[in-house]
C-alpha cells in the first residue's frame, strides 16, 4: 500500500497548479461577473495539453487512476466555473464511449473536443424540469419514423447546452419501462428542431455555460442511436419479458466517474483553506498573531483534517475504478458525498472565521463559497448519494451473508473428520 504520488503524477500536479495560478485565476473574476465562457482560457489549456482528446488519453492512461482527480482538483483550485468550461465536454464523450459502437465512438468523440487548435464542445442532456435525480421519470421521447428518430422534450441545467457541437440526449423509447426503456441519441449542432432555451443565471460556477435545450420534432438519423438498433431491441425485449434488471451493475459502473466530481469539490475547499491561512497570517488579536490563537488553530485543524480525509476517499475510489476493483459498497458515491459536504462546510466555516471581509468581493472567499454549493447538488444530490450508498451496502452485505451462510451450512452438513496426528 503506497499513498505517495509518483514523479510523473507530481510533475503533472505542478503543471496543473501552475496553469491554474497563472492562466485561470487572472481571468476568473471577469468571467464570473460577466457569466461568460472563458474561450481564451480553454484555448490556452488546449495549447498546453490540458484539454482535448490527447489530454483525456493521457490522464486515463495513468495506471493508478490519479491523474484525472489531480487535474480536477487543481483546475478547480483555480476556478470551478472555468474548470468546468475547460473539461465539461468530457461527460458527453464518456456517454458516447459507454454506449456507442466503435464506429460511433470514432465519429462523435472527436466532435466533443475538436482537433488541433479547433475548439468544439459536447453536452450531456439528461435532467428535465420534473425529473432531476429521478431519471426514470424522463418525459423526453424518441419515436422511430422510417430512417429517423424524432425527439421531443425539454432538458434543463445542461452544461454547454445549446452551444455544444454535440448533444447526447437521453430519451424514453418505451416510457412504460422506466429507465430500461430509455436510449441515448447524438444530436449534432444545427439539427432542425434543436434550440437553446433559457440560459441559467447561477449563484456559482458562473463561467460555465448552463442552459435549457428544447427538442421540437427534432429528427436525427437512425445511426445516431448510440449502440444501434439491434442492441436497443434486445434491451427492450429483456425488459418486457421481465428478466432481471442489470441496473445494479450499471450503478456500480457509474461509481467510476464520481471521484472526479469529488476531487473537483476539494479543489474549492483547498483553495479556500490556503487563502484563509494567508489572510490570517497578517492579522492579530490582542497583539497575538491570529494563527497562534487556540480558537483559530482548532478550526483550521478540523478543516485540514476533513479535506485530507475526503481526498483519501477520492484517491481510493479513483484507484479502484482504474484498476477494475468493483465498488460494490458505493465507494465512488462515498467520495463524491464526503467531498461535496466537506467543501460546503469548509467554505462556510472559513467565512465565519475570517469575518466581515469574507463577504467582500475584493477577496475570493465569497466566490469559493458560492461555487461550493453545486457539489452537493449536481451529478446526484447528497441525498441521492446516501440512498445509493445505503442500497449498495445492503446489497453487498446480503451477498456476503448469503455466501457465508452457504459455506457454514455446507460445513455443518459434512461429516466430521478425524484430526491429523501431529
Amino acid at each position: 500500500m503506497d499513498f505517495a504520488l509518483n514523479e510523473e503524477q507530481l510533475a503533472f500536479k505542478e503543471k496543473c497548479r501552475t496553469f491554474a495560478r497563472e492562466v485561470i485565476r487572472p481571468a476568473a473574476r471577469k468571467h464570473d461577473e460577466e457569466e461568460s465562457t472563458p474561450w481564451e482560457v480553454i484555448k490556452e489549456a488546449r495549447k498546453q495539453g490540458l484539454q482535448g482528446i490527447e489530454y483525456m488519453q493521457q490522464t486515463a492512461g495513468d495506471g493508478a487512476g490519479q491523474m484525472q482527480v489531480i487535474a480536477a482538483e487543481e483546475m478547480h483550485w483555480g476556478c470551478a466555473g472555468t474548470a468546468l468550461a475547460i473539461n465539461g465536454s468530457g461527460l458527453a464523450a464518456a456517454g458516447i464511449a459507454a454506449s456507442g459502437t466503435p464506429e460511433q465512438i470514432g465519429r462523435w468523440v472527436p466532435e466533443c473536443f475538436g482537433m488541433g487548435e479547433e475548439i468544439k464542445l459536447g453536452a450531456y442532456a439528461v435532467t428535465e424540469p420534473q425529473a432531476g435525480s429521478d431519471v426514470k421519470s424522463l418525459k423526453t421521447t424518441a419515436v422511430r419514423d422510417g430512417d429517423e428518430w424524432v425527439l421531443n422534450g425539454t432538458k434543463v441545467f445542461i452544461t454547454n447546452g445549446g452551444i455544444a457541437d454535440v448533444h447526447v440526449v437521453v430519451a424514453a423509447v418505451d416510457p412504460t419501462l422506466g429507465t430500461r426503456g430509455q436510449a441515448s441519441f447524438v444530436v449534432g449542432k444545427g439539427t432542425p428542431g434543436l434550440s437553446q432555451g433559457k440560459k441559467e443565471t447561477k449563484i456559482g460556477i458562473r463561467a460555465s455555460h448552463t442552459a435549457e435545450i428544447v427538442l421540437e420534432d427534432c429528427r436525427v438519423p437512425a445511426e445516431n442511436l448510440l449502440g444501434g438498433e439491434e442492441k436497443l431491441q434486445k434491451k427492450l425485449e429483456r425488459a418486457r419479458s421481465g428478466q432481471k434488471s442489470r441496473s445494479a451493475d450499471a450503478l456500480a459502473t457509474f461509481e467510476i466517474t464520481r471521484p472526479i466530481v469529488g476531487a473537483s469539490a476539494l479543489g474549492i475547499a483547498q483553495a479556500a483553506y490556503e487563502w484563509t491561512l494567508e489572510y490570517l497570517d497578517s492579522r492579530y488579536e490582542g497583539g497575538t498573531p491570529l494563527l497562534q490563537t487556540q480558537r483559530v488553530q482548532q478550526t483550521l485543524a478540523d478543516v485540514a483534517t476533513e479535506i485530507e480525509a475526503a481526498r483519501l476517499l477520492v484517491q481510493r475510489a479513483a484507484w479502484m475504478g482504474r484498476n477494475g476493483v468493483p465498488m460494490r459498497g458505493g465507494q465512488g458515491s462515498m467520495s463524491k458525498l464526503k467531498a461535496g459536504d466537506v467543501t460546503m462546510w469548509a467554505t462556510t466555516t472559513l467565512m465565519d472565521l475570517v469575518g466581515p471581509d469574507a463577504w467582500n468581493t475584493d477577496y475570493p472567499l465569497e466566490k469559493f463559497f458560492r461555487d461550493a454549493k453545486i457539489y452537493q447538488l449536481f451529478e446526484g444530490t447528497a441525498e441521492i448519494q446516501r440512498m445509493v450508498i445505503s442500497r449498495m451496502q445492503a446489497r453487498e452485505y446480503a451477498e456476503r451473508f448469503s455466501y457465508g451462510a452457504e459455506v457454514a451450512a455446507k460445513a455443518m452438513a459434512e461429516p466430521a473428520k478425524e484430526p491429523v496426528p501431529a
